[in-house]
């Protein structure tokens, strides 16, 4: 791991040099950005959901949990009852019969109806997952051992991301805690933008994840996934990969940038100049009178 992320490291670093980078590319956009979707130590619930999706899913857990303890709580009430109704000393002569019928019947139907009813609720919010809206950006999203490479196909653009090291991330704007979750470059979007992430993996399996936006995908060699997502508040989000892809998995973490319209497109235009690619079109479209 310590080789690897001296590699890493080197590779960033000449990267930096070689382009003039600094920080006015890689640490431009978090400026004011507030840091949303970090991991909390000892913390119980979900990270705060920053997108419908997330909501969506966010509703649904609830929802089973209710259904669940209401299921948990019956299913042991009914063995308690069982066991001081009819144990030795209370039932000293217990009953022969085997079967019940209308008891058969019964614990057959109840679980179906009660999966149908979690069905009813559950499908919608997967199909709204699967299916791929269009894309105001698109953004392929590549993973390799161990860190990930960003693609916008739009504009031919394309960089990576490593992660930083203890000593870097003050550089970039971040806080100690957020070692092993910072990076030196980062996915960056429009809020309020749909946001469709083709995601694949370059040599083994890997899967691109942003809890608080309620996505993961697996990266596949030689296929290509899609996931999407509308991020309604600006802020810095955190991920990591969640498939394991080898000795240092743990240490390629994915960061999102959500800001502006504005700061966005001077991001875009910042990066296309240090990277390459090409210019978004600079266009008026005036839409014809009635």
């Amino acid at each position: 791991m310590a080789l690897t992320n001296r590699v890493a490291g080197v590779l960033a670093s000449i990267n930096a040099a070689f382009l003039g980078l600094g920080s006015a590319v890689s640490a431009q956009p978090i400026g004011d950005l507030e840091i949303v979707g970090r991991p909390v130590p000892g913390g119980l619930n979900f990270q705060p959901a920053a997108t419908e999706l997330a909501r969506d899913i966010h509703w649904l857990d609830g929802f089973l949990l209710i259904i669940i303890t209401v299921i948990t709580l019956f299913v042991t009430g009914l063995l308690l009852w069982c066991a001081v109704r009819y144990n030795s000393k209370v039932n000293k002569t217990p009953a022969r019969f085997t079967h019940n019928t209308s008891i058969e019947i019964t614990w057959t139907v109840v679980p179906i109806v009660i999966l149908v009813f979690i069905g009813a609720f559950s499908l919608p919010i997967l199909f709204k997952q699967q299916e791929i809206p269009a894309a105001d950006v698109t953004i392929k999203a590549t993973g390799y051992q161990w860190y990930w490479g960003y693609e916008y196909p739009q504009h031919e653009l394309s960089y990576e991301a490593f992660m930083l090291q203890r000593d870097e991330l003050e550089e970039y704007g971040y806080a100690q805690e957020d070692y092993l979750l910072a990076t030196d470059m980062a996915m960056v979007v429009p809020v309020n933008k749909t946001i469709v992430v083709q995601v694949t993996g370059a040599d083994v399996i890997h899967s691109w994840t942003i809890p608080a936006f309620g996505v993961k995908q697996d990266g596949i060699p030689g296929r290509l996934a899609e996931l999407w997502f509308k991020a309604d508040r600006e802020g810095v989000y955190f991920g990591q990969c969640s498939e394991l892809c080898g000795k240092d998995h743990a240490y390629m973490p994915i960061v999102v940038k959500v800001v502006s319209e504005e700061a966005y497109a001077a991001w875009l235009a910042d990066t296309i100049e240090v990277f390459g690619g090409i210019a978004p079109a600079q266009t008026n479209v005036q839409l014809a009178a009635n």
